[in-house]
């Protein structure tokens, strides 16, 4: 007898799961490596204006980052993010960081200050980002081809300024536009 409510709460729990992927996800294809970068719009908290990533990253070899300031693997990756920048960037390497951090956006410009940002942080206050990617917390990272193909997807904190890691996005600043 036990054995069976055992078996009935593992398939309710089973339904509930799939109700609520099918909730969350409905309406967006998943996303994987070699899908096309979805589109989303955040708020750039240097100009104070919004950003699409059709608009203003497409074209580029770009790393989208979803993070926060509460985070900590996230206040870890953030200096190697920095660093990779700022030896890459002036080859045409992008960096979208969105913050999904809800308290505000001056949380945020403090914590880009603090860490010395020079990257586009961009805020997203309602989550949709979240959404968007399909994400399951913070930080996850989207590397993304001039073609705007994601080839790169790391799930939590990465070391994005190891020579691996600077090899691949060479690679992809070396390959020529489509």
């Amino acid at each position: 007898m036990r054995r069976q409510w055992f078996l009935v709460l593992g398939i309710l729990a089973a339904l509930g799961a799939g109700g609520w992927a099918m909730v969350r996800f409905a309406g967006h294809t998943a996303i994987g490596v070699g899908q096309v970068a979805p589109e989303f719009t955040a708020k750039n908290l240097t100009t104070g204006k919004k950003v699409s990533f059709d608009s203003t990253y497409r074209g580029d070899v770009t790393l989208v980052n979803i993070w926060a300031t509460w985070c900590d693997p996230c206040k870890e990756e953030i200096p190697a993010m920095d660093s990779v920048f700022q030896a890459l960037g002036p080859r045409g390497f992008r960096i979208a960081a969105v913050s999904i951090d809800r308290g505000g956006e001056a949380v945020v410009k403090q914590f880009a200050k603090d860490y010395g940002i020079t990257f586009d942080v961009l805020h997203d206050p309602s989550g949709d980002i979240e959404k968007i990617f399909q994400t399951t917390g913070v930080p996850e990272s989207f590397l993304i081809n001039r073609e705007g193909r994601i080839v790169r997807i790391m799930l939590r904190g990465y070391t994005w300024n190891s020579p691996a890691s600077r090899r691949v996005i060479e690679e992809l600043l070396a390959a020529p536009a489509s």
